[in-house]
């Protein structure tokens, strides 16, 4: 599957866009605030259902107007597929062929995304929900049972915390347990499993473009030496003064280790966003083989903060991948210096108007 074609309406600075891009590289330039990063987060937004830049959806609508939607034209195989989204102060909206989705993770199955962009060193940085992201959007698309298990479990976690926050008894709030535990550990072993295939493809890939050595170990959100049902029986007393589960897969943590030390304690600004396309782009490499549907890989300003070795490292890392790419830069020669040769489709925005 590629991208062909996304209109934008009154997303940011994005009153109304209309735009084709190549299955395999378009290259969008422009000054600061122009809307280039807008544009790339419309595409995140249409395959993810979710901003890379805000929790809110509905602060991305734009100025004046009272919702934003985003449409897209992608081809699978010999077919032509819609999807769209639509948000507003009342909510999400997502359709794929036409037909109104029961999940946006049907959007994620579409139109797989990905983006590096100058703030993705957060994913070394920041806290473990980021890494959770990460980890959870690979297992999504490897495992196919990953995602009903994820939804059972997040509405059994939400029922206990609210009879945890009720004050209810012990045995009104173990009543949930069951069901927590099946559907937890289901999680924990898929992520445990993807961990395990993710480690070797990105201790190459770091080695590549950091010469580093490059170790991943998943947390489960528990003490390894208890099952998940002895860390709740043994959390109890914690879980009644939060208020809410103190254990289980959503406080697990993908741990990132260079040379056998906290990755974010050891490299700078600059190796983290290497360490973190590293991750990024070893998801992609472990898509299915053999389907119709290609990941799109958005580059936002790729040169911010890395000098030209490391940019061409970063470079060939890419186009070593089957994907459709979508770079945003504040120089329209960056294709060519920067040997991504040059681009099928190549646009220049200015305050959020675009042109060929």
């Amino acid at each position: 599957m590629a991208l062909r074609r996304m209109q934008v309406t009154d997303f940011r600075c994005l009153h109304q866009v209309d735009i084709s891009l190549d299955p395999r590289f378009t290259l969008i330039s422009g000054p600061n605030a122009s809307g280039k990063t807008s544009l790339l987060e419309a595409i995140y937004v249409l395959g993810r259902g979710r901003s890379f830049r805000t929790a809110r959806l509905e602060h991305v609508i734009r100025a004046g107007a009272d919702r934003m939607m985003v449409f897209g034209e992608a081809d699978i195989g010999d077919r032509r597929v819609t999807l769209g989204i639509e948000g507003s102060a009342a909510g999400v909206r997502a359709r794929l062929g036409g037909e109104r989705v029961g999940s946006l993770a049907d959007l994620a199955s579409a139109l797989p995304v990905q983006i590096i962009d100058p703030e993705v060193h957060r994913l070394i940085e920041e806290g473990p929900s980021h890494r959770r992201r990460l980890l959870d959007w690979g297992v999504f698309h490897v495992e196919h049972d990953f995602v009903r298990h994820w939804q059972k479990y997040q509405q059994v976690l939400r029922q206990r915390n609210a009879a945890l926050r009720a004050g209810q008894a012990a045995a009104v709030v173990s009543a949930w347990d069951g069901d927590l535990v099946r559907y937890g550990q289901a999680i924990s072993d898929a992520r445990e499993r993807y961990v395990a295939v993710l480690a070797p493809v990105a201790q190459v890939l770091s080695a590549d473009l950091l010469g580093l050595e490059l170790s991943l170990g998943y947390r489960s959100g528990w003490p390894r030496e208890w099952s998940f049902q002895e860390a709740l029986s043994r959390s109890w007393s914690k879980d009644q003064e939060a208020g809410a589960t103190q254990v289980g897969p959503q406080r697990a943590e993908l741990a990132i280790r260079i040379d056998g030390h906290l990755a974010k304690d050891r490299i700078s600004r600059g190796q983290q966003k290497l360490l973190a396309a590293a991750l990024l782009l070893s998801q992609i490499r472990l898509l299915p083989t053999g389907s119709e549907v290609r990941p799109t890989l958005l580059l936002d300003d790729p040169a911010a903060e890395l000098d030209a070795r490391r940019l061409g490292g970063l470079i060939r890392s890419v186009q070593a991948q089957p994907l459709q790419l979508v770079i945003t830069t504040l120089h329209e020669e960056l294709a060519e210096v920067a040997d991504f040769g040059p681009p099928a489709r190549r646009y220049r925005i200015e305050q959020g108007m675009l042109e060929s």
